[in-house]
């Protein structure tokens, strides 16, 4: 262990999420002292499984649900090897796709599968002619392709929770994900309670004033109403959202390219709304369906249903981008109308029956202080600010991590627990030349 002369600790995490839990596992595996402050008043970040009473008391992942690209994702290998049940979500998936009020026929299937291909290769034919473009750019050189508007709704706002027109296609191209997608069984949320925070000192409540940072051979100051830390040096891992609310202040100010970094990396967001059935109508759909629509033009709403998830009696559905800021900033009723209104154009007045009266639920990351967001994307032109972002400040003694910081598994729980992992080595280095 090291020991480190005139400090309370090694290593501070700030932020109890993927990012902070990846860092401090590493951290301790090096055996190297370090504390996680979290804020709020539970581990996890945005993987938070809850028991929501509106939804009959079953677990339910109020943000993230998936581990992605599960045969390179490191998650997966924590989960199998201490024998968590995992179910193949796109395997227990039914598909059904409206074109207008009907289903798409075979033909237009076909047409489907192909169009997320044919997307692709005209974003790399883009980028590597003309450099980065707004994510909407590939859909109007596709203007003759019938799907390319759905591909663009389900690669911004849905998947990315950013509108088309501000996202940058490079951004999300160097992050495409393929592979299949696992879900712990209870939720991913219990799994990291479970099995990612054992072993480790994480003080809840905590939240964060100012970090000093530069002081005599790298030593950190970090306050907060708790007391004040000193240690050898800092990880951050609160999102782009919280840096950018200036509410976490450094002393000295962060530098130009890190400051800069976090504007091209704003949050986007997200809501999940599932509505509770109060009849026995299941709209035809088996258990675990997927339900989406072709969109007929560029910047369109998208908004996609799982139906009857795991044989449950509920549906939800996604909306991201600028329409779920704006629904967001109307309050939670006007999110459950959209969703019927959505539900209702694609099955009948069969929805207004199906749900009346019924219980709702819905997401409200943009108002968590702690968050202000589902996740960040970057604008067109700054696809470089992951990079720059988990750049090590003051020779390693401040690192910043959390899925702003990863390319390739940007905004997954993946990306967070990598990029912790990887800031804890150069944390590692900082504290160790202190002890010397």
């Amino acid at each position: 262990m090291v020991v480190t002369a005139n400090t309370d600790t090694d290593v501070v995490v700030i932020g109890a999420g993927l990012g902070g839990l990846g860092a401090a596992t590493a951290l301790r595996g090096s055996g190297i002292r370090c504390v996680v402050l979290e804020a709020s008043t539970r581990t996890g970040g945005r993987a938070w499984t809850a028991h929501p009473p509106a939804l009959g008391g079953v677990w339910f992942d109020m943000g993230a649900m998936w581990f992605h690209d599960a045969a390179h994702n490191p998650l997966v290998d924590i989960a199998t090897a201490a024998g968590e049940k995992l179910l193949r979500s796109d395997e227990i998936r039914q598909e059904r796709t409206f074109v207008g009020h009907r289903l798409a026929s075979d033909a237009e299937l076909l047409d489907y599968d192909g169009a997320g291909p044919r997307f692709e290769t005209m974003a790399d034919l883009v980028l590597a002619t003309e450099g980065d473009v707004p994510l909407a750019e590939i859909t109007r050189r596709l203007a003759g392709d019938p799907w390319a508007a759905t591909i663009e709704a389900w690669e911004g706002p849905v998947i990315c929770a950013a509108d088309a027109d501000r996202f940058s296609a490079l951004d999300w191209r160097r992050n495409a994900l393929g592979g299949s997608n696992l879900m712990p069984d209870g939720g991913i949320g219990a799994f990291v309670g479970r099995r990612l925070t054992g072993g480790i000192d994480i003080r809840t409540s905590t939240p964060v004033r100012t970090v000093g940072w530069g002081g005599p051979g790298g030593r950190v100051t970090v306050e907060t109403p708790c007391g004040t830390l000193t240690a050898s040096a800092c990880i951050i891992t609160v999102s782009t959202g919280v840096l950018a609310s200036g509410n976490l202040r450094f002393d000295p100010p962060l530098p130009p390219s890190v400051a800069d970094a976090v504007v091209g990396l704003p949050m986007g967001l997200a809501i999940k709304v599932a509505l509770r059935a109060v009849q026995p109508d299941r709209l035809d759909l088996p258990a675990h369906t997927s339900v989406d629509r072709r969109v007929p033009a560029s910047g369109d709403v998208l908004m996609p249903f799982q139906c009857w998830p795991l044989g449950r009696d509920y549906v939800q559905g996604w909306v991201g981008g600028a329409v779920a800021w704006e629904l967001a900033r109307l309050g939670e009723s006007a999110c459950v109308d959209f969703a019927l209104g959505y539900l209702r154009d694609l099955f009948g007045t069969r929805v207004d029956r199906l749900f009346a009266g019924g219980p709702a639920l819905v997401t409200n990351w943009d108002s968590d202080p702690w968050t202000r967001g589902a996740y960040c994307y970057a604008t067109p032109g700054n696809a470089g600010a992951r990079d720059r972002l988990a750049e090590p400040l003051a020779d390693g003694h401040v690192m910043f991590a959390g899925e702003a910081c990863h390319v390739g598994f940007a905004g997954t729980l993946a990306g967070a627990w990598i990029s912790g992992q990887r800031a804890a080595d150069a944390a590692v280095r900082a504290a160790r030349d202190m002890s010397r």
